[in-house]
Formats: C-alpha cells, sequence, structure tokens
C-alpha cells in the first residue's frame, strides 16, 4: 500500500506540524479542524503555532499539498486517517476522550476498505481498541481485515529546535501485524527512526510512563526546594552539585507548577483507568497533589516577601513576568500563572502581567468562577519601579532581566532566572 493522500483530524500543536512535514514529503494532506479561524489561518499559508514557519506553511499550501477543511467528507479519498484531537480532564481529574469519540464517529461514516485510522490522542491504555475500533466497526467494516488500527503517540516539546517532529523516533503499536505494518510505512515517509511495539495497549501506557516519569521528579524536586528552603540551603546550588555526577543522576528543575498539555494531566488518565483494576497509584496522586500546591506556595512566598518590608498583598502591586508555560513560546495552557494571579487577586492584589509571547489571557476567579481577560502590559523602568513586587513565573530569554534587577523594589524568582545570567541574589530577592 502507498499513502498519497491522508487527512489528520485536528490542527493544533501535534497536527499541524505533522501535516507540515507530511506534505513537505509531497503527500496530499487534508487537514481537519472544527476552528473556523484555523481552517482560514491555514488556507493562507498563515501559522498560529510556533513551530510552524509562515514561509514553510505558505509553500505547501500554494503547491497543493495541504488544505484545511471544516467536514470530514475528505476522509473517504484518504489512504489514511491520523486523529491528534485534545485529551483534556473533566471536573474531577476523570479523562474526558469526547474529541475522540466524536471525529472517530465522523470518520466512521466515510470510512472504506483499506484504509488506515492512527490514534495520536494522549489517552488511557486500552482506548484504541475498546473505544476506537467499535466505533469505526459501525460502518459494517472490519478492524484488521477490511481497515486497519494503529495507536502512536505524539512527541511534540513546543519552542524545542533540537528535536522537532521529524526528529523524534516514532512508536508505533497496530491492533494486529499488518495494522503496525502500515503504521510504520506511513510514519517512516517523514520519519527515519520507528520503533514497534506489540499492541496499542502498550504504545499508550508508553506515553504515559514518559509524562508520569516528569510528573513524579518535577514534583519531588518541587517539595524538596520547599524543605531546602525551611533548612536555609540553596536547592539550585544543591542540583548544581549533584549534576556533577557522570551517572544515576538526571537533574529536574523546581517551579511554580507544571503547565502545557501533557504532565498535569496526561498521568491522571492512567490514575482513573488503574481504578477498574482496584489499583491505586499513589506516586501520580501524591505527586499531582503536591504540583497542584506549588502556586499557592509561590503566592505565600509573596506575602513573605512584602511582609519582610512591611506591606501586605492587599494594595500592593505586583507584576509577574510570564505566563506561557514554558520559555520562548505563546503557549499559555495550564500555566501556573493562570492559577497564581486570581489567588493574589483574592488577596488583594492589583496584579498585571508582561509575557513577550502572550498578548492576552483568560482568568477564571478562584472563588466566584467569573472570567475575565487580561492583556500584557508594557515592560520598562517605570513599570518596574512603580511595583512593590515583581515575580518571574516564565523565564523566556528576551526578557530585560538586569533592567528589572536594577529597578525592583522586591523580586520573587520562582525560576533562579536572574543568577542563570550572572546577577547576585541580594536581600531584595527571594528564590524559590
Amino acid at each position: 500500500m502507498s499513502f498519497k493522500k491522508i487527512s489528520i483530524v485536528g490542527l493544533g500543536y501535534v497536527g499541524l506540524p505533522l501535516a507540515l512535514e507530511f506534505a513537505k514529503a509531497g503527500l496530499i494532506v487534508h487537514g481537519i479542524e472544527q476552528n473556523p479561524k484555523k481552517v482560514e489561518m491555514v488556507n493562507k499559508g498563515i501559522s498560529y503555532i510556533d513551530d510552524v514557519k509562515n514561509d514553510e506553511l505558505l509553500e505547501v499550501v500554494n503547491k497543493g499539498n495541504l488544505k484545511a477543511f471544516i467536514d470530514f467528507e475528505p476522509v473517504k479519498d484518504s489512504d489514511a486517517i491520523i486523529i491528534c484531537v485534545p485529551t483534556p480532564l473533566g471536573p474531577h481529574k476523570e479523562p474526558d476522550i469526547s474529541y475522540i469519540i466524536n471525529v472517530t464517529t465522523e470518520i466512521s461514516k466515510y470510512l472504506k476498505k483499506g484504509q488506515l485510522v492512527v490514534l495520536e490522542s494522549t489517552t488511557y491504555p486500552g482506548t484504541t481498541e475498546e473505544v476506537l475500533v467499535p466505533i469505526l466497526e459501525k460502518s459494517g467494516l472490519k478492524a484488521g481485515e477490511d481497515f486497519y488500527v494503529a495507536f502512536s503517540p505524539e512527541r511534540v516539546d513546543p519552542g524545542n529546535k533540537n528535536f522537532t517532529t521529524k526528529d523524534i523516533p516514532k512508536v508505533v503499536g497496530g491492533i494486529n501485524e499488518v495494522s503496525t505494518e502500515k503504521a510504520m510505512k506511513l510514519y517512516s515517509i517523514i520519519i527515519p527512526k520507528i520503533h514497534k511495539v506489540s499492541s496499542p495497549r502498550v504504545a499508550e501506557m508508553e506515553k504515559l510512563l514518559e509524562n508520569i516519569f516528569r510528573l513524579v521528579n518535577i514534583s519531588f524536586i518541587n517539595e524538596l526546594a520547599i524543605l531546602c528552603r525551611k533548612m536555609n540551603i540553596d536547592i539550585w546550588e544543591v542540583i548544581s552539585a549533584a549534576s556533577t555526577k557522570p551517572y544515576g543522576f538526571m537533574p529536574f528543575y523546581p517551579g511554580p507548577g507544571l503547565g502545557g498539555h501533557c504532565i498535569p494531566i496526561d498521568p491522571f488518565y492512567l490514575s482513573w483507568k488503574a481504578k477498574e483494576y482496584d489499583f491505586d497509584v499513589r506516586f501520580i496522586e501524591l505527586a499531582g497533589e503536591i504540583n497542584d500546591n506549588m502556586p499557592r506556595y509561590v503566592v505565600q512566598l509573596v506575602m513573605e516577601a512584602l511582609n519582610n518590608h512591611r506591606k501586605p498583598v492587599n494594595g500592593s502591586k505586583i507584576l509577574i513576568i510570564g505566563v506561557a508555560y514554558k520559555p520562548n513560546i505563546a503557549d499559555p495552557r495550564e500555566s501556573p500563572a493562570l492559577k497564581i494571579i486570581p489567588l493574589l487577586e483574592d488577596l488583594g492584589g492589583e496584579v498585571e502581567f508582561y509575557d513577550p509571547y502572550v498578548s492576552e489571557i483568560k482568568i477564571e476567579n478562584s472563588k466566584t468562577k467569573e472570567v475575565k481577560y487580561m492583556k500584557s502590559c508594557a515592560l520598562d523602568e517605570g513599570k518596574v519601579k512603580n511595583t512593590d513586587c515583581v515575580l518571574i513565573v516564565t523565564d523566556h530569554d528576551n526578557i530585560d532581566y538586569e533592567m528589572i534587577y536594577k529597578n525592583a523594589k522586591l523580586i520573587v524568582d520562582t525560576r533562579n532566572a536572574l543568577r542563570k545570567r550572572g546577577l547576585s541574589i541580594d536581600e531584595r530577592v527571594i528564590l524559590l
């Protein structure tokens, strides 16, 4: 089977870079996206994803290799369909796979013999075989015989210039051998290294392991940072010293909380699924609890900093530096800043933020659940001098930390951003 036309459902942080790579490789790519604004932008060659350049996108669009659609009709003319839709958590940290169910239902209406369907959305082990396959078989076709199904976890690190879609090895697990082989053949068009596993369940669990590993270790170092501060020990110096060991140690760094589309969310898909087997994954639950409490701990540090200067939070002007969930990207999803801001406002703080990548954020009041929008302010000497406390949440590279350091009355640095740039820590600075 040769792949000439494919459909990619969901043109977000996973789907659009993937669509671009397949289009650059010469395939005809139909991007299916329910957001009309995104469809319009893609068809004009305008990127809304940091890792996709406008000129590259425009080139494949003009060549006719990539076109975006709202409807699912292009599925019927595709050799393969790749699903890259969100898998968020519900209000009680239960999996919300409604996006997967909805798009799979639509795909089943156009499914035909010989097609390959691959799920990339992170989910709990068993989703591909227990949810995806039964919906697709409503078409009257038999999975593994009439059409083929596999799971291949997305591996995207937004803003990482060293590891892009085409550079990262791809894990593939099909519902049978022929499904696996077809999925491997598809991805080998754009990715040199493919790792085959025995089933979709293994591939689904593999993705969760990646993110649980990071959740547990980051939460552990956050807890250790809190203890070290009580003991008057510099956690950053401790980590630097431990990192000199050439074996058996991998550095993780503390921060104000975890953000993004993976680490704060995906591990709880497994903790939910584990209950089906009467099993509690205590490491995940504990790590999640520690991580969830970090924004509150950061607020305590701000209170401490202001209190040391005989000022309450109530009425104080607080400037947050960085609201993206990681440096040098424009993605605020699940950012700890989105929790820190309403907590400070509940205490009467007058909060503003500056982020060179994020122009606006949506804030939900922690008590009333009312929603408001905040815009990034300008950053200059006057703004910093007129602020009672500067709180560094995200350490973007293109921020003038030296100017902040020279003009700030107080700084709470949750990322060790100042010292990383050669600025000494004085009595005005509190480190996480």
